[in-house]
Order: structure tokens, then C-alpha cells, then sequence
């Protein structure tokens, strides 16, 4: 990933810090995925970090999940017999990307989402541009070039969130083959880079060639 924004701070995941079971770190809740235990013994995603309970966190890798699995970290943590299936990563994976487009088709519904690219260009250009930039993680690289020059050209550095492919754009937004878009300043903006942050750490090796996936939960604007 080429791009990254670090979310406000009025974001309240963002002033609490959780540690992971399997590394030990204190991270960002941001930077974690959390899981509590059902009533019958089941290690269950809460993505949204707002069912009762105790709370489980990990690292928002699939990696790190997978290790908690095999090495029955969640059980240690939960101090009793639990049962974490080895499915929860593909299931964190799902129920994060379904955030992101119940997101993307709110912003469209709202009225604050631009797409299109010569939308998206036009818009790069106007008193007042878009703060996040969408792009397919499947789309054509020369398409992102020419909006990342238009950013330059102006000295912009708008958060850009690729962790979604074409289908998956196109199905939030009731549209065929969407590549490009953009959406104003504010919260729907902030949420879908927190996600994308997560995303990314269960998509690797999903981007286009010679891209790199993000390790955190931002990234830094267009340098």
C-alpha cells in the first residue's frame, strides 16, 4: 500500500490501547481485532468491539489469529477451555470488508461519495477536495497515477483506502465496475480508514503486484 492517514484523534478507538495475546505489545485499538466468549464456549469475532463480556484482543493480522489459534492462546487468556475455530480469520476478514461497504453505500446514499475518475479529478480540483480517496485494489494502476498527479498538483495529501476490490466497490455501491471514488471530510471517512487498517492485515498478498500491503491500522498522506 503506497498511502496512509492516521485516523482524528476525537476518534475514541484511538485513545485506547489493548494488548495482544500473542505478541504482548500494547497497541492501539486501532491495530487490534477484538473476541469475547460466547455462552457455550465459543471464541467469537466483535469487530465492533461492543458486545458484553470480557474482551480477547489480537493483533488485526492473520497471522498473529492463526498463531492464537494453533498455539491456544485464546483459552490462556480466557483462563478456561474455549473453542476458537480455525475459520475465524477468514470470518474477521468477512465481517470487516461488510463494515466497509454498509459504509461506502451510506456515504452514497448521504450524497458525500464521488465516483468516477473524471469525478474524482474534478472534484481534486475544487476549493474543497475530497479527504479519501477508494481505489480498487484490482484497478488499473495508470488510473491512480493521473489522481495522485492531480493531488500533487495542488499539494494535496488525501488518505486513500485500496484494501477493496472492483466487485466488492461495485456491490456496495449498486454499480458496475467501479475503480475510482472519493469521499468528503468526516466520520464515514475516519471509520473506512480504521477498517482498511485492520483489512489489510488479513489481505496479504491480495493488492496488484508491486504494492505493498499496510501493517498498521493508517497510513501517511501522499508524500
Amino acid at each position: 500500500m503506497n498511502i496512509a492517514v492516521t485516523i482524528g484523534n476525537d476518534d475514541e478507538k484511538t485513545m485506547r490501547e489493548r494488548k495482544c495475546i500473542v505478541t504482548g505489545e500494547v497497541r492501539e485499538e486501532a491495530q487490534l481485532v477484538r473476541f469475547v466468549v460466547s455462552p457455550d464456549g465459543e471464541i467469537v469475532p466483535d469487530v465492533a468491539a461492543k458486545l458484553p463480556g470480557r474482551g480477547i484482543w489480537v493483533s488485526a493480522d492473520r497471522k498473529a489469529l492463526e498463531q492464537a489459534i494453533a498455539k491456544n492462546h485464546f483459552s490462556k487468556a480466557a483462563k478456561a477451555n474455549v473453542n476458537a475455530s480455525a475459520g475465524l480469520p477468514d470470518l474477521v476478514e468477512k465481517q470487516i470488508v461488510q463494515r466497509m461497504l454498509n459504509d461506502l453505500g451510506l456515504a452514497k446514499r448521504s450524497g458525500m461519495l464521488i465516483l468516477g475518475f473524471d469525478n474524482v479529478a474534478r472534484a481534486l480540483e475544487e476549493k474543497f477536495p475530497p479527504a479519501l480517496l477508494i481505489e480498487a485494489m484490482d484497478g488499473s494502476k495508470d488510473g491512480r497515477r493521473k489522481l495522485y498527479a492531480v493531488a500533487h498538483a495542488r499539494g494535496l495529501k488525501p488518505a486513500v483506502v485500496d484494501a477493496l476490490s472492483s466487485a466488492e466497490l461495485s456491490l456496495a455501491l449498486g454499480r458496475e465496475n467501479v475503480i475510482h471514488a472519493a469521499l468528503k471530510a468526516g466520520a464515514l471517512a475516519e471509520r473506512l480508514i480504521f477498517e482498511a487498517g485492520r483489512l489489510s492485515g488479513f489481505r496479504s498478498g491480495k493488492t496488484d503486484a508491486g504494492q505493498e500491503n499496510i501493517s498498521g491500522p493508517a497510513h501517511e498522506g501522499i508524500a
